[in-house]
């Protein structure tokens, strides 16, 4: 219906399109912002790759939650996801297409210079 692509090389930088915890195979959308931010991440995670990235060459990330309370809930998988070195961040309160959706997570990386 528009014009989209999950994430668009750019060297030295990958970015990543705003990402949604709905499963790409099975279309199903888990009903909490755990499974949801979990899905994102899992969405995310192969599009870096498919780009030669990774969670560790993240420099931006954008977060969008229609409820501030559920981002307190998904801190525990953030924190393990991006490590030691986190990326600059922004969250933003902001309803999504779809009000079942609780999260979207939109990241920037940098190539690793093996990959530029």
């Amino acid at each position: 219906m528009v014009g989209y692509c999950r994430a668009v090389v750019q060297p030295p930088f990958v970015f990543v399109a705003g990402t949604v915890g709905r499963d790409p195979v099975t279309g199903d959308l888990p009903a909490d912002v755990e499974g949801q931010c979990a899905n994102a991440l899992a969405i995310i995670a192969a599009a870096l790759a498919e780009a030669g990235a990774g969670f560790a060459d993240v420099v931006r990330v954008t977060y969008y939650a229609p409820e501030r309370s559920d981002f307190e809930r998904c801190w525990p998988q953030l924190r393990a996801t991006f490590g030691a070195s986190p990326p600059a961040s922004t969250m933003v309160v902001a309803g999504l297409i779809d009000p079942a959706m609780r999260i979207e997570i939109e990241v920037t990386a940098m190539l690793p210079q093996s990959h530029r």
